[in-house]
């Protein structure tokens, strides 16, 4: 039996959540990257592989056979799920606003950003309960939090913010299990969302995200972090 804890991270073939990945394996963990594109997810692991214990499954956050396929492979080999990122996002819509919107890119948005790790933990959940523990980590972002909350990127915003309301209703309802559900802002990060202006590495987008996957028992659960230190939103 392999004791290894399990991670398994959304949108791992790229940028954070390549980074997120590359940081569990050299902790030690073995780590489960899934994307939509098979072709990039595959050499992407195939690269991952020299850090430690990659491998890979194909996942489309938004359809609903590929999660159960996804359940099911998990659970057929490898029988728990110790960690969970909740990595996949789309559509950091900064060409719209509000009251023009496209509503149906906007309900596109909300299904991976949203409805895409609402489904992943309900899927996961029961596994961890079973094992009595978890982490899970939803990666959110500042423009989620209503503190000084502005105009522009309405899509990506409302779907932040739905995200950490479902992080602290996950967290209510798991927190006898010995499992810790939060959401972490990465900051402004290199990615082909961020562009090639922001500031920092995937790298360090990444270190609060493998930071709060490794918190001890009975630490933190249902807050929302940046560089490892809760903020208010």
């Amino acid at each position: 039996m392999n004791t290894k804890k399990l991670a398994l991270v959304t949108g791992a073939n790229r940028g954070i959540g390549y980074a997120i990945a590359k940081g569990l394996l050299s902790d030690g963990y073995m780590v489960l990257v899934t994307s939509r594109n098979k072709i990039d997810g595959e050499k992407a692991t195939q690269k991952l592989k020299e850090f430690g214990d990659a491998h890979y499954y194909p996942l489309d956050v938004s359809d609903d056979s590929s999660l159960h396929q996804l359940n099911q492979y998990v659970s057929k080999e490898f029988g728990k799920l110790d960690v969970l990122i909740n990595n996949a996002g789309i559509n950091y819509d900064t060409w719209q606003t509000t009251l023009e919107a496209d509503l149906a890119e906007v309900h596109q948005t909300i299904e991976t950003n949203v409805m895409g790790p609402w489904k992943m933990m309900q899927s996961f959940v029961p596994l961890m309960k079973k094992n009595n523990y978890g982490r899970i980590v939803n990666v959110s972002s500042g423009s989620g939090a209503m503190n000084g909350m502005g105009g522009g990127t309405p899509g990506y915003s409302v779907s932040k913010t739905a995200l950490n309301v479902l992080t602290i209703k996950v967290a209510t309802e798991v927190g006898g299990h010995n499992i810790l559900v939060n959401s972490v802002c990465p900051g402004w990060v290199k990615t082909d969302m961020g562009g090639s202006g922001a500031p920092r590495s995937p790298e360090e987008g990444a270190e609060t995200i493998v930071w709060a996957a490794k918190l001890e028992d009975q630490s933190m659960n249902g807050k929302f972090f940046r560089d490892k230190k809760e903020i208010p939103w």
